[in-house]
C-alpha cells in the first residue's frame, strides 16, 4: 500500500483528489493538509511514501515544501500538481528533488499512475510544461536578485525591502538595477511582472 499525503488549500479539490486516489486498491490517503506548515507537520509525524503538493499554498510554495521534505524525509517522494505550471517553477521543482510535476487537468488514472511511478523512484513531468520550460530558457537572475525582485513585486519601498531582506538600501538598489537590466525592462515593477510570468520568482 502506498501511503499518500495531500496538500492543497482548496478544500473541494483536495477532497476530490483524496476520493479519486482512494478508489485505487494500492493507494491510501493517510493525511490531508491545507497549508505548508500543516503539510510539513503531518509529513514529519506520519512519514508518508508520497507527498502530493499544490504549487500554490497560502504560507509557502509547494516547491519549497518539497525541498524541505526531500531534505528531512528522503524516503518520502514528492510531486507537484498545479494549475499554474510556469517554466521557472518546473526547474526549481526538479532542482529541489521533486519527482513528479503535473497539471491539475490530468485524469484520475494518470494521477494514480504518476504516484506509482514516483513511489518506485521514477520521474514524471507533464510534456507540455517540459516543452515550455525548454523554450523559455534559464533565469538570468542570481538567487539574491530573484529574492529582492520578489520582495519588490508588491510595490514595497526600497527601505522595506532592505529590512525584509536584511540588506542595506544601497545593496537592494544595486540588485534591482541589475535585475531590471538583465530582463531588459525599464522599471522594477515591469521586471517583477516579467520574472513572475516566467516562474523565475
Amino acid at each position: 500500500m502506498i501511503r499518500i499525503l495531500l496538500a492543497d488549500d482548496e478544500h473541494l479539490i483536495r477532497g476530490a483528489l483524496a476520493a479519486l486516489l482512494s478508489l485505487e486498491d494500492d493507494l491510501e490517503v493517510v493525511a490531508q493538509a491545507a497549508t505548508a506548515a500543516e503539510a510539513l507537520s503531518l509529513a514529519r509525524a506520519l512519514r508518508p511514501d508520497v507527498a502530493v503538493l499544490d504549487l500554490q499554498l497560502p504560507d509557502r510554495d509547494g516547491v519549497s515544501v518539497a525541498a524541505t521534505i526531500h531534505e528531512e524525509l528522503p524516503a518520502c517522494r514528492t510531486m507537484i500538481v498545479t494549475s499554474h505550471g510556469l517554466p521557472g517553477h518546473l526547474k526549481r521543482a526538479l532542482t529541489g528533488g521533486v519527482r513528479g510535476f503535473l497539471s491539475k487537468t490530468v485524469s484520475a488514472e494518470t494521477l494514480a499512475s504518476v504516484v506509482r511511478t514516483v513511489h518506485q523512484g521514477g520521474r514524471y513531468v507533464d510534456p507540455q510544461l517540459a516543452a515550455e520550460a525548454i523554450s523559455a530558457g534559464d533565469s538570468p537572475l542570481t538567487p539574491r536578485e530573484a529574492d529582492v525582485l520578489r520582495l519588490a513585486a508588491d510595490g514595497a519601498p526600497v527601505e522595506e525591502i532592505a529590512r525584509r531582506a536584511a540588506l542595506s538600501p544601497g545593496t537592494v538598489r544595486n540588485y534591482l538595477s541589475s535585475a531590471i537590466s538583465k530582463l531588459s525592462c525599464t522599471t522594477r515593477h515591469e521586471a517583477a511582472r516579467l520574472a513572475r510570468s516566467r516562474g523565475w520568482i
